[in-house]
């Protein structure tokens, strides 16, 4: 194909830097820590990345910017195009999942930025882990262009194209490495503490239950009581599961955090024996708003795992939820009984 003038009628797309800022890095920290996650994204469209022509790779990416940090950081001096897709500030995996990075939104943002008259190739080079929600055939139909799925990391990306867009198995394998797990556990953390905040106020006003009287004191203590005991669970469920995920016994994430929580509890029992009035009931309440906690909390990470797949989550939830459900509801009757024996 003859090289084609350029169109000034085009807007021109926006240049991006390889080279990350410290407003870079302390966004990536931010939202690590859950702060501001939800509105870190990219504006969708056609980017450039150290001056590309028509003959010049295109990248399919994500539009949370967390994403399309890791990518453009990695492309050193790689000339290429970068077809931002808007899977509403959502990482390439989960918005597969979800379905915001897929065909029909591929062959929108081609067809919006006319890539046809930018480039000579009709290829696509997108994420292995767009996999799950990108159907190469669809878009080949929509838009005449054809999806190749490039490395796992973005590291590769280099020898993967020098290799004539061939990965190798190493290429492809994903990996959940200590690391991985690790990043992840502060916003699983701080992603919890409202709706435990609400459970431990909910505990504590039944504590403050008596036959003819409502003592606030006691409110007080029982919240606060909960709030240790839930604090227990979120850190068996979100911190040691998945410090420890290829040694605790179970397959399913929610049976993995319960175990964690039986752990931590039975390791803290000699200072509940201390602090607490410690009766066979109130033991029993107790357990249970750890055990449902640490489970609960233990089963968000099947969304980050990466050997879990969506049909086995929904089985997952739909038998575990309930039992935690019906584990919280238990410690909180327990309780009640304990207050008007």
């Amino acid at each position: 194909m003859p090289d084609t003038p350029r169109d000034f009628s085009i807007p021109q797309p926006t240049p991006l830097g390889t080279k990350l800022t410290w407003q870079d890095y302390w966004g990536a920290v931010k939202v690590r820590w859950n702060w501001g996650r939800g509105n870190y994204a990219m504006q969708p469209g056609l980017y450039s990345v150290n001056e590309p022509d028509a003959d010049s790779i295109v990248l399919l990416s994500s539009n949370y910017k967390l994403s399309l940090d890791m990518l453009r950081k990695h492309l050193g001096r790689m000339k290429a195009w970068v077809l931002v897709l808007d899977t509403r500030g959502i990482n390439v995996w989960c918005a597969a999942g979800k379905g915001t990075f897929g065909a029909a939104e591929v062959v929108r943002q081609v067809k919006s930025v006319q890539l046809a008259q930018r480039v000579r190739h009709r290829r696509l080079v997108a994420p292995q882990l767009g996999a799950p929600g990108l159907s190469a055939q669809e878009v080949k139909t929509g838009c005449d262009f054809e999806v190749v799925f490039g490395p796992v990391r973005a590291q590769d990306l280099q020898a993967f194209v020098e290799a004539g867009f061939r990965a190798t198995p190493r290429m492809r394998r994903v990996e959940f490495s200590l690391g991985d797990r690790l990043v992840l556990i502060p916003v699983e953390v701080l992603g919890h503490l409202k709706l435990l905040a609400i459970v431990a106020l909910v505990f504590g006003l039944v504590d403050g239950l008596f036959r003819n009287v409502y003592s606030v004191n006691h409110a007080i203590a029982g919240a606060l009581t909960a709030a240790f005991f839930l604090a227990l669970g979120l850190f068996a469920g979100s911190v040691l599961t998945p410090l420890l995920l290829p040694w605790v016994p179970g397959r399913a994430f929610s049976l993995k955090g319960a175990v964690a929580g039986l752990v931590v509890f039975i390791g803290f029992g000699s200072i509940f024996r201390t602090v607490l009035v410690w009766t066979p009931l109130v033991a029993a309440a107790w357990l249970l708003l750890v055990l449902a906690t640490a489970s609960f909390t233990a089963m968000n990470f099947t969304g980050s795992s990466t050997y879990t797949s969506l049909s086995g989550v929904k089985k997952e939830m739909s038998l575990a939820l309930p039992l935690q459900a019906l584990a919280a509801v238990a410690s909180l009757v327990l309780l009640i009984l304990v207050r008007f024996r």
